[in-house]
């Protein structure tokens, strides 16, 4: 589906966006700084933006990361960075054991698993993104298949882990069932996944597609609400909820480097990811790894 990607718009609900937060509380000298570049985007005065008409295709989550999967690892991402401190320290916790790492993407997680001494195996429906985790971990398994289809028996990890996936699903009570049901009992899920604040607000991540084309794999708003009650429907107890914040890093090269003051007031102190804990009930089980 061809769409249009529109710098200038983007810019504007960034500018809008500091102002509606910030209205109340900032300096006259911040307001009017804001009002003034909203002003010059409008007219197009002392700008040399493009004018939004960039090519912008919306693709599956197959096309999509068959595309990405070569640049994923290379780009610099503020949800990243606030997201692995908090799912490691989880991990941390151990007892180590079998894990799964559903949706494994690059392999960014198995890793993470089995640096620390877990038996892994890892998932993903995307035979590109596959390749280069088994190049980056190649003592791991990996098996292609989908969230709401894993290919792994049932009750056979003692961990799973799923970053930054559930948000492609447009219903995540499927994806988080299928992780309950590869659990065994005492077993662990720790989930992560896009802010639904970013995903309102920002809507999707978009990446280089081909040689010049620009695209997106759709990102939908799943809220706090909806997760709990996939969880309490697969039988899990959610043990902790985690929300960090903005970090102050925006998109190098991005469009919101240009009203840097703006895109830092209108994110700040607001989540970019949430990490779920839960647990399936029941006494842990011998596990070898």
């Amino acid at each position: 589906m061809g769409q249009e990607f529109r710098v200038r718009e983007l810019m504007l609900g960034v500018e809008g966006m500091a102002l509606l937060r910030h209205a109340l509380d900032a300096d006259e000298d911040f307001l009017k700084a804001r009002v003034e570049e909203i002003r010059a985007l409008v007219t197009g005065e002392g700008t040399a933006l493009p004018d939004g008409r960039t090519p912008l295709d919306e693709l599956d989550v197959a096309d999509g990361y068959a595309s990405w999967a070569t640049r994923y690892d290379s780009l610099p991402s503020a949800y990243i960075e606030v997201e692995e401190p908090v799912v490691h320290r989880l991990l941390d916790r151990g007892p180590v054991g079998t894990a799964l790492d559903a949706a494994c993407g690059t392999g960014r997680q198995t890793a993470a698993l089995a640096a620390r001494g877990y038996r892994t195996i890892g998932v993903d429906q995307s035979p590109q993104m596959l390749a280069q985790a088994r190049r980056k971990v190649p003592g791991a398994e990996f098996r292609r298949g989908r969230l709401e289809s894993l290919p792994v028996d049932d009750e056979s990890v003692d961990l799973v882990v799923c970053s930054l996936a559930m948000t492609h699903l447009p219903d995540v009570s499927p994806g988080i069932a299928e992780l309950a049901r590869v659990l065994r009992p005492g077993g662990r899920i720790i989930l992560s996944d896009l802010h639904p604040f970013v995903i309102s607000l920002q809507g999707q991540c978009v990446f280089v597609h081909g040689a010049d084309q620009l695209a997106f794999v759709r990102n939908h708003v799943h809220l706090p609400g909806r997760y709990l009650d996939a969880f309490h429907a697969a039988g899990l107890t959610v043990r902790e909820c985690h929300e960090p914040l903005f970090n102050d890093r925006l998109a190098p090269g991005g469009y919101e480097e240009a009203i840097a003051d703006a895109a830092r007031a209108a994110w700040k102190d607001l989540p970019l990811v949430v990490v779920w804990a839960a647990e399936k009930p029941g006494e842990p089980q011998e596990s070898a790894v």
